[in-house]
């Protein structure tokens, strides 16, 4: 019986505590801004951080107080821009869209592994033992974890490498930022050339470690006709911003780590929020 009463007590005091919270929550809230909730509705919820906010909400409440720009959110694409200029009544302003790319080209083929990884399956964990078990510390470690990150399946595995279809791809830079390698770049959707390597050691090294490499000869360095090309520590690096896409680069390589690319835009029809109704 005692044991009951002290139950029924505990019970009556949770209901209680419960009831004054639903009150005081209800009497201390602090109302929205009409503005604010209309402009949260077209935003796609991802919650991503590409637009420099912590999430949607937080980027709804600074376009309707702070006066954020409206072409922050990649992922909502141009149409979601234009939802929110017309709520602002503001001009249109263009989004500048980018994709996301596997900077790494080591398939089986070419690069080896060290040694069998057999802990937990996730390229975070394999990446805290001595780098991976892949002969090129640099390179994609094929567990899987930006295609767990991505909110619309745009990632897939293919011969221990992640694969983007770009065609899919929102550039909300979720995969980017969850890679332990730091591999997956986020690059302009007009790019026609792209490095297919991460890896920054010399020439030879990187050459033993993958035959696929970048190896720093400053050859596309040279023939770039824009400048656009800049080899740093030991890697090509593209500016995009003065790349003029001529890709005489891609025929200068003598690894074949630039690649000709081409990344198809979404459909400007296209509902984000539908590519991403099973994300959680």
């Amino acid at each position: 019986m005692e044991i009951l009463i002290a139950f029924l007590f505990m019970l009556a005091v949770a209901l209680l505590a419960g009831i004054l919270l639903i009150v005081f929550s209800r009497l201390f809230a602090v109302e929205k801004n009409p503005l604010e909730k209309r402009i949260r509705e077209c935003l796609p919820g991802i919650n991503c951080g590409a637009c420099g906010y912590k999430g949607c909400d937080d980027y709804a409440a600074a376009l309707a107080e702070d006066g954020a720009k409206p072409s922050l959110c990649v992922p909502g694409t141009q149409k979601v821009a234009d939802e929110i200029s017309d709520l602002l009544g503001i001009e249109k302003v263009q989004v500048e869209d980018v994709v996301a790319f596997v900077a790494c080209n080591g398939h089986p083929g070419v690069t080896s592994r060290m040694a069998e990884y057999e802990g937990v399956m996730t390229c975070r964990a394999a990446s805290m033992l001595f780098g991976g078990p892949n002969s090129c510390r640099f390179g994609c470690l094929g567990l899987g974890d930006c295609a767990a990150a991505c909110p619309s399946d745009a990632i897939c595995m293919v011969g221990g490498i992640a694969h983007v279809d770009t065609s899919r791809c929102l550039g909300c830079g979720l995969c980017a930022r969850t890679c332990p390698k730091k591999i997956i770049k986020m690059l302009p959707q007009q790019a026609a050339a792209a490095v297919v390597c991460s890896n920054t050691e010399s020439g030879a090294l990187a050459r033993k470690a993958c035959k696929n490499s970048c190896i720093g000869c400053k050859k596309c360095e040279k023939a770039c006709p824009s400048g656009a090309i800049k080899i740093k520590d030991n890697l090509a690096v593209i500016d995009y911003n003065i790349c003029t896409y001529c890709g005489f680069c891609i025929s200068q390589c003598p690894t074949g780590c630039l690649k000709k690319v081409f990344f198809p835009d979404l459909p400007e029809d296209c509902d984000v929020k539908e590519l991403t109704e099973d994300y959680e």
